[in-house]
């Protein structure tokens, strides 16, 4: 479900309950389509999140903990200047339409005072959050737009801002019955919810379409087969849904499919799709938003800060899964060096048949019970020369395949390395992250050394930190340097070590207090084993195969890349990854 002009508004009254006369503390862009502004009061600090992304356009206050980017983009250092220290004064919608307005009472260069307004349009692709002065100028944008991008309307520094066409459609807060009936009739469609779709402004199509299942118990009803009684049902759930935009009494619900995932929100209780989903209650509209899209903008935030690091390692994996099948192939030549030997054996007993510029020769082939086996020869050799080119060979096939088998193995464990490698930078939530996995690629030479010199300093982050039911702390690394040294290094012999068994993923490390395994608590050890399981690629199977065992018995060879460990006893335990579980351990 798109974020409509109705669910709109219940943001718009949150923040005016909860932020108006506050001011803006820091101003931060966390990717390309962000803004996160740091807003102070007495007593109160929140972080408002405005994103023009086009898969997720929305406004609403954020408890996710956002990284500063190292250096500010241009349109961030914009709104340092003008919007540094001002004051939240009003905030307005457009109709109710998906265009929210943000006024804030601030001074200028010469120190008079002035409002400058930042408007956040909630237009899919065409979303926007845009800068404007009290003149009604445009300051910036986070998208310009320019007349070849679009003739309706342009977007540009010092034009006069124009807000989006609007839409000929009612206003549920401001108009009355009398207006709407006819209005519903005067839509073109028969159906109802398409009806009412056209009627209203700010109406999702789930949001008409519970609406009418609200009221008749079936989202298709054709509305000229309607009487009074029923229009006037239909007109009492419509105020009633007026009245919960106008006091922000809603109820703020998720429904989830099967494995956890966020199917669609509402501010409205969702009933037309029956058992079909399971539903989840929050108590604000911006704790549900912040639940629906904080894996998905987490993933595409990284995904922009990251795609060279991915780039790269997906073409080191196609090179060497390419090698590897083309070693094998190669390796397969010398399955038949066994051959070889066996025709210079032969050639050798019965050399005195042969004489030079013979083509074939046939024998006895005394290693397959004498049977007749025709032999090629070179009739540019002498017999001897014949006989010595299949030693020749034989050698050289047996050469070979004990090479390539070194080659092979040691280009599959590179690719498993590459394969972790990928999944820790898919799996990153902050820069901090991200440049420890840099350094880590530029020690293994897979990256040019750079200079640290004009970066600002990003503190390294800790191992996560679990706590399970029992009360037993749970490690968890975020990288393959980090695995390491939590392993190898933090971990103490008797703790318990566990990894996803076939799949790239984090160490895990389940601390005993010197507890023996077969003493643990069978709950602590399925907590570690599922939170190995969701750090992993294998977050999303149904059941994750999960190999533990005493951090005694991990052991690093000499030469392994970071994160590759061995290790002879193991036990493996099957465990389904669940989201919410795995987050309710986690310490901040």
């Amino acid at each position: 479900m798109a974020l409509d002009g109705a669910f709109l508004h219940t943001i718009k009254h949150e923040i005016e309950a909860t932020a108006l006369g506050s001011r803006i503390d820091r101003i931060y862009q966390p990717s390309r389509d962000e803004i996160c502004f740091l807003l102070r009061a007495k007593g109160w600090s929140g972080k408002l999140l405005l994103s023009a992304a086009a898969d997720s356009p929305r406004i609403h206050f954020t408890g996710l903990e956002i990284e500063n980017p190292k250096s500010p983009p241009m349109f961030c250092m914009l709104l340092r200047k003008h919007l540094s220290g001002a004051k939240l004064t009003a905030v307005r919608q457009l109709g109710m339409d998906r265009v929210l307005y943000l006024d804030f009472d601030t001074r200028n260069e010469l120190g008079d005072p002035v409002t400058v307004t930042v408007a956040i349009e909630i237009m899919s692709r065409y979303s926007n959050v845009i800068v404007i002065d009290g003149n009604g100028k445009v300051l910036d944008s986070i998208k310009r737009v320019d007349p070849e991008m679009s003739r309706v309307r342009t977007v540009l520094p010092g034009i006069l801002y124009q807000p989006p066409p609007g839409q000929d459609k009612l206003n549920l807060l401001t108009c009355s019955a009398e207006e709407g009936k006819p209005a519903v009739i005067a839509a073109k469609n028969a159906d109802l919810s398409k009806s009412l779709l056209s009627a209203y402004e700010g109406f999702s199509p789930a949001l008409a379409r519970e609406l009418v299942f609200d009221v008749f118990g079936t989202v298709e009803i054709d509305k000229n087969k309607l009487s009074d009684s029923d229009w006037d049902r239909l007109n009492t759930r419509l105020y009633a849904l007026r009245s919960g935009l106008e006091t922000g009494e809603n109820s703020y619900q998720i429904l989830l499919e099967e494995n956890g995932r966020p199917k669609d929100f509402s501010f409205v209780k969702l009933s037309q799709y029956g058992a079909l989903f399971e539903s989840r209650e929050y108590s604000t509209p911006s704790a549900l938003l912040d639940a629906f899209y904080s894996e998905r903008v987490r993933m595409e935030r990284m995904k922009q800060r990251s795609s060279d690091l991915l780039r790269l390692l997906t073409n080191q994996s196609e090179r060497l899964t390419r090698k590897i099948a083309l070693q094998k192939e190669e390796l397969k030549t010398c399955a038949g060096r066994e051959a070889l030997k066996e025709k210079g054996d032969l050639l050798s007993a019965y050399v005195y048949q042969l004489k030079k510029g013979d083509r074939t020769v046939t024998v006895d082939d005394f290693y397959h019970d004498g049977q007749k086996l025709e032999i090629a020869l070179d009739p540019s050799l002498t017999p001897v020369q014949n006989v010595q080119k299949y030693y020749k060979e034989y050698r050289k096939a047996a050469t070979a395949e004990k090479l390539l088998v070194g080659f092979i193995d040691e280009a599959e464990k590179e690719l498993t390395y590459i394969e972790s490698v990928y999944d820790a930078v898919s799996r990153t939530s902050g820069e901090s992250e991200l440049l420890e996995i840099r350094q880590e690629l530029s020690e293994q030479g897979y990256l040019k050394r750079y200079s640290m010199k004009n970066q600002k300093f990003v503190k390294a982050q800790p191992p996560l930190k679990y706590r399970s039911t029992d009360g037993y702390t749970i490690w968890c690394g975020r990288n393959n340097k980090q695995n390491d040294r939590l392993t190898l290094k933090q971990a103490r012999p008797y703790d318990i070590w566990f990894h996803t068994k076939d799949f790239p993923g984090s160490h895990v490390i389940l601390e005993t207090n010197g507890t023996p395994l077969d003493d643990l608590p069978v709950r602590a050890v399925e907590e570690a084993a599922m939170i190995a399981a969701y750090n992993s690629r294998a977050r999303s199977a149904a059941l994750v195969p999960v190999q533990y065992t005493e951090a005694r018995g991990i052991k690093k060879p000499g030469g392994a890349k970071p994160g590759m460990v061995v290790f002879d006893h193991y036990f493996v335990l099957y465990i389904t990854p669940d989201e919410e579980k795995v987050n309710s351990m986690l310490e901040s």
